[in-house]
């Protein structure tokens, strides 16, 4: 019996009854598995990796925050939770796994907005997330154990300045976030879009939120100004700019999480590349020419 079977085993909600078990596609610090029953069961299970410190993950808060998002009503039930085990059962969330192209679509668009909305309305999370804590966590773990980092993310420390700036002479309320929803963290199952994958969870600007979508899916500035309609109904011109300067935060913030990756991870990914292209990004709006623009919409509110 292989590590795995007997770590199944062990789980609670699988004793004594007989399992199909098929690999789910995706996952960068998690293997997920799909388990079945013969009594009509259907769960994930997702195995978390060693190493989630280096990354800032917290997987009492994951938990905490995945119940959360099941009782505001868009995220999967919580079946079972074994640290012990690097372990949590979720139920299997039968729907589309969206793509970047999904969006494309103005129905599901506001589908999934709307699932946006209700999640940053729901109980407050464990935990609060601030990407400029979290960039300089990891751009200090990057340094700090030698890690490879291209030669020209430094470059961009004052643009990242003013961006905070900008942000902190607005300040909004915080609601509870995914702050990962990248399109497979999306499920539509044809009247709602479920939320899913909550480890980096936590109370934050949801404009980050809807930034982060917009840069992990490659939003032009027209499909990011009709993605922040869908989730606001009629924005303001700060709150257009102020995901639009969000997106900026997570491309330059999440790059370093990259990087990390790339040293760190035993997975046959190309990690460094992922965070090339986020750096990339960012470097571009950093030099864009509404850059400053941006700015003074969002510092004013």
């Amino acid at each position: 019996m292989s590590q795995l079977e007997s770590d199944l085993d062990r789980l609670a909600c699988l004793a004594g009854r007989s399992r199909r078990v098929t690999d789910l596609p995706g996952g960068l610090t998690n293997r997920n598995l799909r388990v079945q029953t013969d009594d009509g069961g259907d769960y994930v299970v997702r195995c978390s990796h060693p190493g989630a410190a280096l990354l800032g993950i917290d997987r009492d808060a994951e938990h905490h925050n995945t119940l959360r998002a099941a009782e505001a009503g868009v995220g999967a039930g919580v079946v079972e939770y074994r640290p012990d085990l690097r372990m949590l059962v979720i139920d299997f969330l039968p729907g589309e796994v969206l793509t970047d192209e999904s969006f494309a679509d103005d129905g599901l668009l506001r589908r999934a907005a709307a699932s946006v909305r209700t999640l940053h309305a729901g109980p407050r999370f464990q935990g609060d997330f601030d990407m400029f804590a979290r960039q300089a966590s990891y751009l200090a773990t990057v340094k700090s154990r030698g890690f490879r980092l291209p030669e020209t993310y430094d470059n961009h420390a004052d643009a990242w300045a003013e961006v905070r700036r900008a942000l902190d002479a607005a300040p909004r309320p915080t609601v509870p976030c995914n702050n990962d929803l990248l399109a497979a963290n999306y499920i539509d199952d044809g009247e709602r879009v479920w939320l899913i994958d909550y480890e980096y969870s936590g109370n934050n600007d949801a404009c980050f939120e809807l930034g982060n979508t917009a840069t992990e899916c490659g939003f032009a500035p027209e499909q990011t100004a009709a993605w922040t309609e869908a989730y606001f109904g009629t924005p303001t011109a700060a709150d257009v700019a102020r995901v639009r300067l969000q997106a900026v935060c997570s491309a330059y913030g999440w790059s370093l999480w990259g990087f990390i990756q790339a040293a760190t991870s035993a997975m046959d990914f190309d990690f460094y590349a992922w965070g090339e292209e986020r750096l990339d990004k960012a470097a571009a709006a950093f030099r864009g020419d509404d850059f400053h623009t941006l700015l003074e919409e969002v510092a004013r509110g």
